[in-house]
């Protein structure tokens, strides 16, 4: 195994002892990763506890299976399926809703908590003296200090200045001091600038830095989580079809933790990895660079958690594309035109309301691999919406008083709709060949072993997929660390 990997091992017993002792405390019981993996292992009821407070409680909503008003426990996690008269395409479109997950309104605060939660129950962090720093580009970072702040520790945000108006909101509520903010140079394709200021701070030995991109926490637990409760809602759409084939898994990659449910679906179902990024920064199309504005798929770089030499299909979509399905499903004039026009159901234009932009990035994506590989009525797509649409409002505004300053109408929807949904072209969708994946692969390198110190060994042995089945094999010693630590903490119920 990778020295890169953290395993689940104790490796300091009194730091462990005293990360317990703090959750005695606070009356913090920690789930395990296989509890937030299926309905059966959460409470069915969590009354008196809001789902965007602060609280113990909210650790075990952390899972897919929170109903519409985020509060009680529901069998089947949250979908809504796209038809055809909207997508264009006979493939039904399963969009998994990220929305309804607690706190921060996204399914990132799931990898946070499983990156925060591997620290403490081997005893590598200590919340009386360490600080946890969260490099994110907008959702990961929010997740983090969510559950810092719930497990007692200090959490700090690290983002691009540039990203949306309500992240810096949301984070002025719940970082502990104003300086647990801080904002790198530039947008969503600035990762490097990101990790630039993570190695500044990490010469102060009470920072600890929780990197989405290289933690191995974050596979492991959209594996276990992730993937389950996409083939969940998969398994609850066949029981209405019986000849359904859940043929693809569609996911921007980001930090590649979430496209870490593909390789759970490719595992039990045979079904095909697509990864998502921006052609307006065309890493693994092309090696190239580039901004956008999907937020919440930071690019120019392969993280150092995706499995690339397990991915079947890369697809470009354009900034353009996801900015504008924003204003056409976010906007009064919008949803009119396609509930009076395209005669859409008004239920289904209200699910949209939990997707955000790099949602309409997936669901894009999703169109353009179901045109390429004609897939038909039988060929189910699962796709994700990590977050939901009022995190984007201001971009929204800002879109429409750049683009539409004479006043958005109907002809401009009308638009839209057929430019971005009908007229969507399969182009910008590269199959991958070996060579392909080892070229993605490779491209890797300069930024883990040049930039970031990793030996050429750790890099290298990601490439053969027992690494990662190991990954996943360590999943029960993970599950009994953290009930040990529980009953350490003699909080275990």
């Amino acid at each position: 195994m990778s020295s890169s990997v953290v395993r689940p091992e104790v490796v300091d017993v009194a730091q462990r002892d005293r990360a317990a002792a703090r959750a005695r405390e606070l009356g913090v019981v920690m789930p395990t990763f296989t509890q937030l993996a299926q309905a059966a292992g959460i409470p069915s009821s969590l009354s008196g506890v809001g789902p965007d407070q602060p609280d113990p409680k909210n650790l075990w909503r952390i899972n897919w299976y929170n109903d519409r008003d985020r509060k009680a426990r529901t069998d089947v996690p949250g979908y809504f399926v796209l038809p055809p008269e909207l997508t264009g395409v006979k493939a039904p479109i399963v969009v998994m809703l990220g929305r309804r997950f607690p706190m921060i309104g996204a399914h990132k605060v799931l990898p946070a908590y499983s990156a925060l939660a591997a620290q403490l129950v081997t005893g590598r962090f200590d919340p009386s003296h360490h600080r946890a720093v969260w490099p994110s580009t907008g959702n990961y970072c929010r997740g983090g200090v969510a559950v810092s702040r719930i497990l007692g520790c200090r959490g700090i945000a690290v983002l691009p200045a540039g990203m949306s108006r309500e992240r810096f909101d949301w984070l002025e509520q719940w970082v502990s001091h104003p300086d647990d903010i801080i904002r790198t140079p530039g947008t969503e394709s600035n990762v490097k600038e990101i990790y630039d200021k993570c190695a500044e701070l990490e010469a102060d030995a009470q920072n600890v830095i929780l990197n989405q991109f290289s933690s191995f926490s974050n596979y492991i637990i959209h594996y276990a989580c992730t993937g389950r409760a996409c083939e969940h809602a998969f398994e609850d759409l066949k029981g209405k079809n019986g000849s359904l084939r859940l043929a693809a898994f569609v996911s921007a990659t980001g930090s590649a933790g979430t496209i870490a449910a593909g390789d759970y679906l490719k595992t039990h179902h045979g079904t095909q990895i697509a990864a998502v990024e921006a052609t307006e920064c065309p890493t693994m199309l092309c090696n190239g660079y580039g901004e956008h504005n999907i937020q919440g798929i930071g690019d120019k770089h392969i993280p150092f958690i995706h499995n690339v030499m397990n991915t079947d299909v890369v697809i470009g979509v354009s900034d353009r594309v996801s900015d504008r399905l924003n204003v056409l499903f976010g906007s009064k004039v919008g949803r009119d035109y396609l509930r009076n026009r395209r005669k859409l159901d008004a239920a289904l234009l209200a699910a949209f309301d939990d997707v955000g932009i790099s949602g309409f990035a997936n669901i894009a994506a999703s169109i353009k691999l179901a045109k390429h590989l004609d897939y038909g009525p039988n060929d189910v797509v699962v796709t994700i919406a990590t977050d939901n649409a009022t995190l984007y409002d201001s971009e929204r505004e800002n879109y429409l008083a750049k683009h539409y300053a004479g006043g958005f109408d109907e002809v401009n929807a009308g638009e839209i709709f057929g430019s971005c949904l009908e007229a969507l072209a399969d182009d910008n969708v590269m199959e991958l060949t070996h060579a392909l994946r080892k070229r993605i692969f490779n491209l890797g390198y300069y930024t883990w072993v040049e930039q970031q110190g990793v030996s050429v060994e750790d890099f290298d042995i990601r490439k053969d997929q027992s690494f990662w089945e190991g990954l996943v094999a360590d999943i029960p010693a993970w599950d009994r660390l953290i009930e040990q630590f529980n009953a350490k903490a003699g909080v275990a119920a």
